[in-house]
Parts: C-alpha cells; sequence; structure tokens
C-alpha cells in the first residue's frame, strides 16, 4: 500500500471526479468542476470508500493509476489512502498507424482495475484517460483517431464514464493541476502564502514550469500571455509563471539532437551525434518510427561537443524567467527523476536533492568514459546533458540550485487543510491571460 499523501500532478482532478454520483455530474471541461464539488460532502457510498481510475496517456508509456480514497470529515476533501499503478510501453502515439491497438493497450490495463476495484463499486468509479504530449504532437486527426479507440473500450467497460472522459490535457492545464496538487500536498496552499512550492516536469514529448514569482518583473516580462495563469483563492490572486514546452521534451530533444524532427527519409538515413559512443550504431524508436543512429566515427565525443549540439536545441526557445534563482524550492519529476535514478544520483523509490551541478558533473563523466564503459543507455550522455542545459541555459537555474526530484508528487506535513468549495473558487477562477 503506498502512502496515503502519494499522488501524480493529476490526482486532483481524479479525486474531484471520484466524488460525483452520477454521469451527470461531470463537467464538460478540464477545470469546470463547478457541477462536481457540492457531492464531495456526501460519501460515494455507506462504508465511506469510493474509488477512481485514471489513465496518463504520455509519449512514451501509458499508465493506469487505480485509486482508493476514504471520505472522512464531510468538510474536507477525502483522503487518498491507496494507489495501484502499472504502466506500458510504448505510448499510444506509437499507434497513430494502428488506433486500434491503442484500444488493446487499454483493455489490456483495465484488468488492473478491474482486480482492484472491487466488482460492486465498478458501476459507480469513474474512468478518465488524459493524453498529454505525446498526441499533442500528432496531427489531429490521427490524435482522434486514437481517442476513438479508447473511448469504445471506456463504453464496452463496466466502469463509469463520465462525459469528456477521453480528451487531450492542454499543456498548460497540466502544469497548474500539478502546481495545484503538489502544493495542496506540502500544504502551502493557503490565503496570502508567500512560501509555495515550483513545478518542473520533464516528459517525453514537452516540459512544463509552473512556480509562484518572488519579484514582479518575472510576470512582466513574460514573453507573451500564455506563460502567465492566475487563480483566484481566498481573497488572494495567485499570479503564476506557467509554460509547457511542446517538442522540448526528452525524446523529442533527442530528435532535434539527432536532426531528425522534420524528415521523412528514415528507410536510408542514419542520423548521427557526438552525444553518442562512436563505435554505437543502432535503432531507436519514437512516436512509431524507428531511427537509425549511431555516434559520429570521423568526428569528436564527450560533453563538450555534446552539449553544443543541445544548446541548439534550447537557445531560443526556452525563456529564463527574470531572477528563478531567488524563487521558491523546486520540485522536478518524470524523466528528471529517471535520469538521476540511472545516473546515480537519487535513491530509485524515495528519490531526493540534486543539485544542478550534479547533472553536469555526472553527464561528464558518463561522456567522458561512454566508449571505454559503455552507459545502460547509449542515450544517457545525450539525456543528462540535455537535462544539464535545458535547467542552465533554458530555464535559468544556476548550478547551485537544488532541485527535490521525486517519482511523482508526495507530501510533507499538511499544515492545514482545503475545503472543498474553497478549491472550487480557486479552480474556477484558473484564468489563462491568453484567453483575455
Amino acid at each position: 500500500m503506498k502512502p496515503a499523501a502519494a499522488a501524480t500532478p493529476l490526482l486532483l482532478l481524479v479525486l474531484l471526479a471520484a466524488a460525483g454520483q452520477n454521469r451527470a455530474q461531470f463537467g464538460s471541461s478540464l477545470l469546470d468542476l463547478s457541477s462536481i464539488l457540492p457531492a464531495l460532502s456526501r460519501p460515494a457510498n455507506h462504508s465511506r470508500i469510493f474509488h477512481a481510475v485514471m489513465f496518463d496517456a504520455g509519449s512514451t508509456g501509458t499508465r493506469i493509476h487505480v485509486y482508493t480514497f476514504i471520505q472522512g470529515d464531510s468538510e474536507l476533501l477525502p483522503v487518498l489512502d491507496n494507489e495501484m499503478f502499472h504502466s506500458v510501453k510504448p505510448g499510444l502515439s506509437a499507434y497513430a498507424d494502428t488506433p486500434e491497438m491503442a484500444g488493446h493497450t487499454v483493455r489490456m490495463l483495465l484488468k488492473v482495475a478491474k482486480k482492484t476495484v472491487p466488482r460492486l463499486d465498478w458501476k459507480r468509479t469513474p474512468l478518465v484517460l488524459r493524453a498529454t504530449a505525446g498526441l499533442r504532437l500528432l496531427p489531429a486527426d490521427r490524435a482522434q483517431a486514437l481517442l476513438d479507440q479508447v473511448q469504445l473500450v471506456f463504453d464496452e467497460s463496466p466502469f463509469l464514464v463520465p462525459d469528456d472522459a477521453v480528451s487531450i490535457m492542454n499543456g498548460t492545464d497540466e502544469g497548474i493541476l500539478a502546481w495545484v496538487s503538489l502544493n495542496f500536498l506540502t500544504g502551502h496552499l493557503k490565503p496570502q502564502t508567500q512560501k509555495t512550492v515550483g513545478i518542473l516536469d520533464l516528459g517525453g514529448g514537452s516540459t512544463q514550469i509552473t512556480f509562484l514569482p518572488t519579484v514582479r518583473k518575472t510576470i512582466e516580462n513574460a514573453p507573451a500571455a500564455d506563460h502567465v495563469a492566475r487563480l483566484d483563492f481566498l481573497n488572494t490572486t495567485f499570479e503564476l509563471y506557467s509554460h509547457s514546452y511542446l517538442g522540448s521534451g526528452i525524446m523529442a530533444a533527442r530528435l532535434s539532437t539527432l536532426g531528425a524532427l522534420s524528415t521523412d527519409e528514415l528507410e536510408w538515413r542514419v542520423f548521427r551525434s557526438s552525444c553518442l559512443p562512436s563505435k554505437f550504431r543502432g535503432e531507436w524508436s519514437f512516436g512509431g518510427l524507428t531511427y537509425q543512429v549511431s555516434g559520429d566515427p570521423d568526428g569528436q565525443e564527450g560533453y563538450k561537443p555534446c552539449y553544443q549540439e543541445v544548446l541548439k536545441v534550447v537557445k531560443g526557445i526556452i525563456h529564463q524567467p527574470d531572477q528563478l534563482e531567488n524563487s521558491n524550492a523546486f520540485y522536478a519529476f518524470s524523466y528528471y527523476f529517471d535520469r538521476a535514478v540511472d545516473a546515480g544520483l537519487i535513491d530509485g523509490v524515495k528519490g531526493g536533492a540534486v543539485q544542478v551541478r550534479d547533472f553536469r558533473k555526472r553527464a561528464k563523466e558518463v561522456c567522458s568514459s561512454m566508449t571505454k564503459s559503455p552507459p545502460s543507455s547509449p542515450f544517457l550522455c545525450m539525456d543528462l546533458t540535455y537535462i544539464t542545459c535545458l535547467l542552465k541555459d533554458g530555464f535559468g537555474f544556476k548550478e547551485s540550485a537544488v532541485l527535490q526530484v521525486r517519482l511523482r508528487p508526495t507530501s510533507e506535513p499538511v499544515t492545514g487543510t482545503l475545503n472543498p468549495l474553497e478549491l472550487h473558487k480557486c479552480l474556477e477562477s484558473y484564468d489563462r491571460s491568453k484567453d483575455k
């Protein structure tokens, strides 16, 4: 059993959905929760235990989370009691040419939900899928074909299928929900608070940053209105710096570094990089396509030439928020965690604190020895170098900056509680400035 405070960035969305009583109570929009929240004061069943099933369809894998909640005090949000988690690779976007396989993947993962949720609770357990950058990168018609297959599987399942149960999540919504979830779990989401934690998320297809700036010019100097999001909560307006960079996830960055992002000539072309071992040659698949890749036998290899390659992927694309180094603590998730584990920087279960210079130092070590001592993955040099470049030359973190790297959001001791109606006000008032 996982700790009661464990959660994914989508936990609040699932929690609110799980408290609904029937199909009509679910809003059609990700953040339109007005019709859901009134049900939070009523237990979902007489035992005061209820469940929810969330699919997180990422660019490199599909993950199912089966949550068990306990409704305690009727005025508070339910408590997460258990989370059953399972994942499969590749992501749904890999089946763009065979969308029926996407349905097969979801159908197989639903077996986890059927084994976890008691049969008597199936019909009142909501079932939701949110896709992220993998499907956002696909042409609209191909992405919709995948979603349609998932919807068919959902409709034939014994679970409660809300309206808009299957959809692609906007990148900014993804960052906002992650920020709200983490700050709620860590007890920072309080009126007039000046201390919050920021979110860094590195997926396969996109990367997100969301934080509450400590200086006004961070908002004033934001490059565009879609870098700013506002939340009105308990008579306080949180003006967040938040942006999702589609195409800057770690797998998409590999494509850009290799020069393979916009080419159709895959059958005969070999994509070379000094970030790969000079004697390496192999195949690498992403997004349903397979690429022939190799090191550069006639060129340089190692950290410095690799850094220059990935710098071209970061410079001019990632905006550096003003005085980011002076803002609040940051938590980093997804591939930040995976590569920190691969590099031996943190524990593979608990995670840990990592300085930006730790990523740089380990990248240098891996890149300099990858021919004599091949790493577990030929891409480890490239990935660690990209993370270093993204944090330093992209977002502008100092090398001394400390990141709390975790598999998923976890809670520190919660110092306060959040009334569901207050949470509703917070999310209902969420406004992306670009829509004004």
